[in-house]
Order: C-alpha cells, then sequence, then structure tokens
C-alpha cells in the first residue's frame, strides 16, 4: 500500500464518514448485452478483469467501449447479463452504491472552487471534517506529483495538471475500481504521451483495479497489462499488449493495432502451423493464425518488409520505390508491385542502412514466420477471457 492509503487507515473511525481502506477489485461480465432499441451496442461480452490489473477496452467509435464503462459504473443497466464487481452482483446498485470512480472526457471540474476543495469534494458529500479532507488532499496532490497546487484555481493549471487533479479527486474516495473515458483525448500529442507514464505510474503506486477507453492504440499497448480489442459490440481479442500486436486473433484486430500490408488470396496447402497462400502475386508462405480458412487474408506488418536487389527464393515480390516518408525514429518506403498495389516497407532512422531512391526496382522480402493469414472478422465465444 502507498504511504497515502497507510496514512487515511491511521485515521480510520476517527471521524464522521470515514473512507476505508483502498482494495482492487475484479470485475466479471458475464454474457453483458446492451440494446437501445433496435440496437445492439454490446452484443454478449463475457470477461474477467483481475484486482489492480490495468485493463483496456480499445475499439473504433461506436463499438460498444463507452457503454461497458457506463454499465459498470451504474449509468446503463445491462439489457442481459451480469455485472460483479469484488464477486457481487451489481444489479440494482446505483451508481453511488458501486466501489467505482468514473473521471469524463471533459473532467467536470469546479472553477469556483480551489484545486484542494475539487479534490475532497467527494469527502465533503460524505460528511468527512473539513481538516482530514485538507490532508487527503494535499496527500494525494503529492502521490500525482502537484505538491504546491492545493489553493490554486482551475484556472491556473495547465491541461495536463488539470488530468491529474481529476485522477486524485477520484482516489480521494478510496475507489476498488477507477473507470476512465478517454481522458486524454484533448491533450496535445506530447502531453498524452506523458501522461500516459503517469497514469500508469500512479495505477501501479495505489494498485488500484483500472478500466481504461480509448480508440488509440498506442495509450492501450503503453499502459494496459490486458486490453480486449472490441468492434460492432463484440470482444474480437483479449491479451496482453505484445500479444494483441504480434499475434492478432483476426484480420481485424491486424488492421485495427499497427500497420499492415493486406494480400487477399486463398489457402493453397497447410500443415506444421504454416501454410502455401495462392494470391495474383505469387503463392506465399505464411504462418496459420487462429480460425484462418476461407476468405482469408494474408497480413504483414511493414517493419517486416525487407527490401533487396536480389529476389529470395520464397516470399520475394519485384517492386519500384514510389516514394519515402520521414516520421522521425522511423521512415516509410513506399513501393508498388507490377499490379499498381502499394507494399510499406519501414526502416529505422538510425543511419545503418542507406535508403533506396524514389525509381529504384528492388525485391519486397518477408520471412514466413513474420506473416500471418487471419479471417476478417471471428468474435471471441462467450466465456473467453
Amino acid at each position: 500500500m502507498p504511504a497515502v492509503g497507510a496514512s487515511l487507515a491511521n485515521r480510520r473511525g476517527m471521524h464522521r464518514g470515514a473512507v476505508p481502506d483502498p482494495m482492487s477489485a475484479s470485475i466479471e461480465l458475464e454474457n453483458v448485452t446492451a440494446e437501445f432499441g433496435s440496437f445492439r451496442a454490446v452484443d454478449n461480452v463475457s470477461v474477467t478483469i483481475e484486482a489492480g490489473e490495468f485493463f483496456s477496452f480499445l475499439g473504433p467509435s461506436g463499438c460498444g467501449k463507452t457503454t461497458i464503462l457506463r454499465m459498470v459504473s451504474g449509468f446503463i443497466s445491462p439489457t442481459s447479463g451480469t455485472i460483479r464487481i469484488g464477486g457481487k452482483d451489481m444489479r440494482d446498485q446505483r451508481p453511488n452504491q458501486r466501489p467505482t470512480a468514473l473521471i469524463f472526457q471533459n473532467l467536470a471540474l469546479f472553477p469556483l472552487m480551489p484545486v484542494w476543495e475539487n479534490i475532497a469534494f467527494g469527502l465533503e458529500v460524505r460528511g468527512v471534517d473539513k481538516k482530514i479532507r485538507r490532508e487527503r488532499a494535499e496527500e494525494l496532490l503529492a502521490l500525482v506529483d502537484l505538491p504546491n497546487a492545493a489553493d490554486k484555481s482551475v484556472s491556473q493549471l495547465s491541461g495536463g495538471q488539470k488530468q491529474r487533479v481529476a485522477i486524485a479527486r477520484a482516489l480521494a474516495v478510496e475507489p476498488s475500481v477507477m473507470l476512465l473515458d478517454e481522458p486524454l483525448s484533448a491533450l496535445d500529442l506530447k502531453l498524452r504521451q506523458h501522461m500516459r507514464a503517469e497514469l500508469r505510474a500512479i495505477q501501479k503506486r495505489t494498485q488500484v483495479t483500472f478500466i481504461y477507453i480509448t480508440h488509440d492504440q498506442g495509450e492501450a499497448l503503453a499502459m494496459s497489462d490486458r486490453v480486449a480489442v472490441m468492434s460492432h459490440g463484440k470482444l474480437q481479442q483479449v491479451a496482453p499488449p505484445r500479444d494483441i500486436y504480434d499475434r492478432p486473433a483476426n484480420g481485424f484486430v491486424a488492421s485495427f493495432v499497427g500497420e499492415n500490408n493486406v494480400f487477399a488470396g486463398e489457402i493453397a496447402a497447410s500443415g506444421n502451423g504454416q501454410a502455401d497462400f495462392r494470391t495474383p502475386l505469387g503463392t506465399f508462405q505464411a504462418r496459420l493464425g487462429p480460425n484462418a480458412g476461407a476468405n482469408s487474408k494474408l497480413y504483414l506488418r511493414p517493419e517486416h518488409v525487407r527490401l533487396s536487389h536480389e529476389a529470395a527464393s520464397a516470399n520475394s515480390i519485384p517492386v519500384e520505390v514510389t516514394d519515402i516518408a520521414f516520421e522521425g525514429n522511423f521512415i516509410s518506403i513506399l513501393t508498388q508491385d507490377a499490379s499498381g498495389r502499394t507494399i510499406v516497407s519501414e526502416a529505422r532512422n538510425d543511419g545503418s542502412s542507406p535508403l533506396p531512391e524514389k525509381g529504384a526496382r528492388l525485391n519486397a522480402t518477408f520471412d514466413p514466420d513474420h506473416a500471418v493469414i487471419l479471417t476478417d472478422d471471428v468474435p471471441l465465444k462467450a466465456g473467453a477471457h
């Protein structure tokens, strides 16, 4: 437990409205569905989030991730299915009866209150003594690295500082589960990257269960213990970030998380986890992904494409360099094959190899282990964790 939690625990029972020690809780969604008229926003989702885990729901707008967050918080009731927090069924439990705290996109800070009163507002509602509220606010400001901000007004804070105050305010009521609905979306890129590290550090210090909603793959991969990728209300994959990126469950996950060169075709032969994949450009060798079969495609990430003057014995495509895009820490090299389709490769911006000239005729080659054959969209079965 962090010192901030321990100091509060020492005071427990000494004042009216005392707040219990923070304790992380698991969350179980069992066959949860949410319907709005004829529209099914969440479709039979089952997943268990472990106590103390940083868990992200990742997906495009309208995929159902925010609806899940609002059902966990109690602002929306599921049409069917069960939600448990810490093993307790949340049916008929109002938002203020649940051990959760929700941080909205707009933060909803009170502009006429000083920072410390913003943080302590939930404690005031619970009848906690003013002296204790002030002490708790200052402890939390130290936790989020704003030790001298207690008496500042909200208008004096930067965007990143406001984010930290919102987090401190949510932590003040000692939630078992913190719910964050795209809280960094309004920040510029540099500040978002900084706040990712801050959020992750705060979660690790407090050990509160975090459920994070985002459409930004970088946020989800950088911060999470596990990620649930969603599409059209269904879970597509639940796994640690590296597995999501390196071993996508289907074509949707591969396309949504990171970049890919995608080749249509059909499996010609298969065995031992690999297959020959026949395309208009030739037949390539690649790994078989989960549920690969009819209507599959071959997915190849740009960082796994090599450009060389010599053709390889397998998995080699003659290409012409059409453009080079400088991206900072890496360089995208755009090429075209004989059919005119674009194949992208990536090179690190470390000077380790010379860049090709525009118009250069080369061969795009790749290792069979770095290409995967996937079906487009195979959601997880109900009950998959």
